[in-house]
């Protein structure tokens, strides 16, 4: 019974949904001010290039495409750029170290 009333309460107040699937909308924002700290962390100690010489290296490659930003694995050193081209979501994968593209999904 109680999960029909949690059931008709979603359907009454779509709005409600994402609070019923946890509070990760909200916390988007705060990730991302995360991998901006972890980012600066890894350059200032010398363990990771800094997110603009990432972006000098990829950005040329990526001619037509729209630069959404970047996700900073802090554990494996890991940069994660987004772009949009045509409608399609790019992520390239770049070893924070090296400064080398490591992986890359979309078109």
């Amino acid at each position: 019974m109680k999960m029909l009333l949690i059931l008709t309460t979603l359907a009454a107040f779509p709005m409600l949904t994402p609070l019923a699937a946890g509070v990760a909308v909200a916390q988007a924002p705060d990730q991302r001010h995360g991998d901006q700290r972890s980012a600066f962390e890894a350059r200032r100690t010398g363990r990771s290039l800094s997110l603009r010489e990432i972006e000098a290296r990829v950005m040329p490659m990526m001619q037509g495409a729209q630069y959404l930003g970047f996700d900073y694995d802090a554990g494996s050193g890991i940069y994660t750029l987004k772009f949009l081209r045509n409608g399609n979501v790019i992520w390239v994968d770049v070893d924070g170290r090296t400064g080398q593209i490591i992986g890359r999904t979309g078109q």
